[in-house]
């Protein structure tokens, strides 16, 4: 069922918007009152579970107009698409599978005159909950639903006017599998072998796509598997072009070098240090640790596996740790199905991680997404094992899949995207997105060691 409080047709934008601040404070008390009022059709007692939750969406109309503003519980705020096309979506994870019961929608001038209110369990396949044919903005409280997933989507198909479609709330309610989401929970998004020398202009630029989407998530923060700028990283070629795209939330990066960050003519790391500064080098190395809930974070330079400096750290940096989980990343594989195959530089530094009981390791390199069963560092699945994940989709041009590994799970060349990682207190999983916002993988879940 679906209570509408509806508003009139705008003619034009401009002006419109001030009034409706205010229309939104009306509806949000009007809203309340239903609520308070339980013998109305549409009250609802299950909790609001979506607020604050990962948003994405088809197309932004700014970078201040996110997917995450329709989430965040402030009615100034709001979600805009690209003017004048058909469809558009936008879609929030819950971070766990949740029956639905509810979903409030309060749109901006520019509303949705035909939409479906759409679940899914992976993010790829969507079942209907609500559909609209004749909507006319306001806001729009579709009550009395049942269905069960762990994303939901807003799937505009015409517009109401001739601008986009654009949502000052979307609010989700419903009970979450097995209760709420585990306390410490956060997500990252990360990629390697980013930015090719090209820009938006080129309709075949994909580190451009791949920064749209990786900022549409808006992660707690972001992480760079190595060759982030090619093909000689010069300080130049970082603000040519991967400052143009990724450079849009550096201060939220926490990078590591590739092997194309040696080639600067200045000198190996130069213009990836130049770019960076301390956000790459915040212990006064080019490898660091840092915490973010129960995890233990470590970036480290594979260029430098040879030097013993770099191993007496890692291992002082786990002795150290007092987290439950860990993860590392760089640039070189230990295993990998791709053109450049399995790299023997690395496997000192998975006999130390496995020895401290690490949980997960990131790297590049090869431009293709792959994961791996937990496997020891000479191969072997075991229950104990490291997960690892190559992930060099970021922008650069792929390769293929040539030689596929033992424990090998899963292996996309092709789509560029980005991982989307979700961790908990005690666990994480992670879904791989293509730069179209499709996912087209999503792993086990996985709890520490």
């Amino acid at each position: 069922m679906r209570l509408n409080a509806s508003a009139p047709p705008p003619a034009l934008r401009r002006g419109l918007r001030s009034l409706l601040l205010v229309a939104t404070a009306v509806f949000a008390l009007v809203g309340g009152l239903l609520l308070a009022w339980p013998e109305r059709a549409g009250a609802a007692t299950d909790p609001l579970i979506s607020r604050g939750k990962p948003a994405t969406a088809s197309s932004t109309e700014t970078s201040s107009l996110g997917a995450k503003n329709a989430f965040d519980g402030n009615p100034a705020t709001r979600w805009a698409s690209a003017e004048g096309a058909d469809p558009q979506w936008i879609r929030v994870d819950l971070g766990a599978s949740a029956t639905v019961s509810r979903v409030r929608l309060t749109w901006e001038a520019a509303y949705a005159r035909a939409y479906r209110v759409e679940v899914s369990a992976d993010g790829a396949t969507w079942t209907a909950l609500a559909t609209e044919t004749a909507g006319n903005g306001g806001v729009d409280d579709w009550t009395g639903l049942a269905g069960k997933g762990r994303y939901l989507r807003i799937h505009g198909t015409a517009r109401g006017t001739a601008y986009g479609y654009s949502l000052f709330e979307a609010e989700v309610y419903g009970v979450v599998d097995g209760g709420p989401p585990p306390g410490g929970a956060f997500t990252v998004v990360a990629a390697g072998d980013i930015a090719a020398q090209c820009t938006a202009s080129d309709s075949g630029c994909a580190h451009p796509k791949t920064a749209a989407l990786a900022r549409s998530i808006d992660p707690k923060f972001y992480l760079t598997m190595g060759d982030n700028q090619y093909d000689d990283a010069r300080l130049s070629d970082f603000r040519a072009y991967y400052d143009k795209t990724w450079g849009a939330f550096k201060a939220k990066t926490r990078p590591v070098p590739g092997n194309h960050e040696t080639y600067d003519p200045a000198g190996p790391l130069a213009g990836y240090k130049a770019y960076f500064g301390s956000i790459a080098y915040p212990q006064g190395k080019s490898y660091y640790s840092y915490d973010e809930g129960n995890w233990h974070f470590i970036a480290l330079d594979s260029n430098s596996f040879d030097q013993a400096a770099q191993l007496d750290w890692l291992k002082a940096d786990l002795a150290a740790n007092g987290k439950q989980c860990i993860a590392a990343y760089w640039h070189h594989p230990l295993f990998s199905s791709g053109g450049h195959g399995n790299d023997p530089v690395s496997k000192p530094v998975w006999k130390i991680l496995y020895a401290a009981k690490a949980d997960l390791v990131l790297n590049g390199h090869d431009h293709h997404y792959e994961r791996f069963a937990p496997q020891d560092p000479d191969g072997r699945a075991r229950a104990d094992g490291i997960v690892e994940i190559v992930g060099g989709m970021g922008g650069a041009e792929p390769y293929p899949i040539e030689d596929v590994q033992p424990n090998s799970q899963k292996r996309i060349s092709g789509p560029y995207g980005v991982v989307k990682l979700d961790f908990a207190a005690s666990g994480y999983g992670w879904t791989y997105v293509a730069a179209d916002g499709q996912v087209k993988d999503t792993s086990p879940k996985y709890s520490c060691h």
